[in-house]
């Protein structure tokens, strides 16, 4: 089996998420930050692409407003090495961008996703990577989630995090740590990935 071809995708590690109005709960920012930034170093050292994303709203929107300090990247993120940035204004870093064509001039066949949300813009992309044939991985613990609460239900941070991680890894992403990607990206390794009947098999029998 040939070795994976890696890129490393930075979505949305913008200040709005770390201390602005619209604030990542779980894992803590303290946590998944500097994860990111560790993911950054380890693919810059190992010659792996780097693609830093930033969702981008209209001017007058009160998040993520095009030409805000809110909407730029978190200084930690942005004071190091990517080769790409790419702004988006929906979910899918896919989307009405030229992620494709990056990812093809670096003959890229493996997406690893870290960054914000975990359940919006991370599991958009990381749906439509696979649907376009691409084997993807993401690390739990730098990405995250914030809680909802509207007429359909509430959910707290820390379970549309974990609930999101867990379908993941049934097909559309290997789910693994900073640290397990790490030393596994040092000896060109892939990661195991579950399915749908394993993963309810495991839940029915306990």
């Amino acid at each position: 089996m040939s070795s994976p071809k890696r890129a490393l995708i930075v979505i949305d590690a913008q200040n709005e998420y770390i201390d602005g109005g619209f604030r990542i709960e779980y894992p803590d920012v303290k946590i998944s930050l500097p994860n990111i930034a560790q993911a950054m170093e380890v693919a810059k050292e190992l010659n792996i692409p780097i693609i830093a994303v930033r969702h981008m709203c209209p001017p007058d929107f009160p998040i993520f407003a095009k030409g805000s300090r809110n909407a730029e990247l978190h200084p930690d993120v942005k004071s190091r090495h990517y080769d790409h940035l790419i702004d988006k204004e929906l979910p899918s870093c896919f989307t009405n961008t030229d992620l494709e064509s990056l990812l093809k001039a670096h003959d890229v066949d493996t997406l690893t996703v870290v960054g914000y949300m975990t359940h919006n813009c991370n599991a958009s992309t990381i749906y439509e990577a696979r649907h376009r044939g691409y084997n993807v991985e993401t690390l739990s613990d730098a990405s995250g989630s914030l809680p909802y609460k509207n007429k359909a239900g509430s959910a707290s941070a820390e379970e549309i995090h974990r609930v999101y991680t867990t379908v993941f890894h049934t097909f559309f992403a290997s789910v693994v740590t900073t640290q397990e990607w790490i030393d596994g990206v040092r000896q060109n390794k892939t990661f195991p990935l579950s399915n749908y009947l394993e993963s309810n098999m495991a839940a029915l029998n306990g």
